[in-house]
């Protein structure tokens, strides 16, 4: 049992029965009245996010979890498959427990969270940036670089992004995959 003092980000809490990771939280203090912590709370099995209040004080039940590194194998309809790195056993996930499934590589390493008290497979993360390269975008024009202007670019795993005019077919880009949007070029 932990209380509201306790509270992190990334911390792992029992809450309307269901697992849940805290995103965000800020412990307000007003003028008049009680304190509180406001939080925003991810369910680690349906991927739903909310903002709950929680009084000063508070009991909550925080969940263990435990990590673990798998690699991304191949997609079968709406299966991704995953094999852990150490025992190589494999396991799989619907899309919906992915964060951004159409930017995952074959090979790419990503963290699965198990629940300590009976294994079970919770969520996957994946790292906060992967290097894929541009299959088709159209060509940039010359001298038309003093704005920010986008263009539309499809990766090598079919997702397609917004990228600067300088980006071409064939080069490399880091993509954020919290925010599915470009983030810098990767000189190969």
């Amino acid at each position: 049992m932990a209380s509201t003092s306790d509270i992190r980000n990334g911390l792992c809490i029992e809450h309307n029965n269901g697992i849940y990771k805290i995103v965000e939280f800020q412990h307000v203090k007003p003028g008049k009245g009680a304190a509180f912590v406001r939080t925003k709370l991810k369910s680690l099995t349906t991927g739903r996010v909310l903002d709950n209040t929680f009084p000063a004080g508070h009991k909550i039940v925080d969940v263990r979890v435990e990590r673990k590194k798998y690699q991304y194998l191949y997609q079968d309809g709406d299966e991704y498959h995953f094999m852990d790195t150490e025992t190589y056993e494999q396991l799989f996930f619907n899309a919906d427990m992915l964060d951004a499934p159409e930017l995952l590589k074959e090979g790419t390493i990503v963290d699965v969270m198990f629940d300590s008290r009976d294994g079970s497979p919770l969520t996957s993360e994946m790292p906060h940036l992967v290097e894929l390269e541009v299959t088709y975008t159209e060509p940039g024009l010359k001298g038309d670089t003093a704005t920010n202007a986008l263009k539309p670019a499809t990766l090598e795993t079919g997702a397609e992004v917004r990228v600067p005019l300088f980006i071409n077919t064939g080069d490399f880009v880091r993509v954020d995959t919290r925010t599915k949007s470009y983030h810098e070029r990767v000189k190969k």
